[in-house]
């Protein structure tokens, strides 16, 4: 009878961990861009831009328009970091996204 219950209190436990990401709100912060770079299939200039993550969707708009959709996932670091800022490849595409304040950073999928 015991073991039926600890299993049963594993299983709950399970689901609701699974469940916890699909519970958590979409990150929304501002960035700016101080040179031109590539996200995803788009070329973005100097300006500033949103970036909106749900879940591994990643969506950069500026005012309401969508300018690009890619896949990503955050990555924990060692230390929170100090300011915003944008880790950009040899080929001008958005490598990371780094958030002031937050020891997560943004990773981008490639195309």
């Amino acid at each position: 009878m015991r073991s039926k219950s600890l299993v049963r209190i594993l299983a709950l436990v399970a689901v609701a961990a699974l469940a916890v990401p699909v519970l958590a709100k979409p990150v929304s912060k501002n960035i700016n861009l101080l040179q031109p770079a590539k996200i995803g299939t788009a070329q973005l200039t100097v300006g500033e831009y949103r970036i909106v993550v749900d879940g591994s969707k990643v969506t950069v708009q500026q005012g309401k328009k969508i300018l690009a959709e890619v896949e990503g996932r955050w990555e924990e670091r060692d230390r929170k970091q100090t300011q915003n800022s944008i880790q950009v490849g040899p080929n001008g595409e958005v490598q990371e996204i780094r958030f002031a304040g937050d020891s997560r950073v943004l990773v981008l999928s490639t195309p």
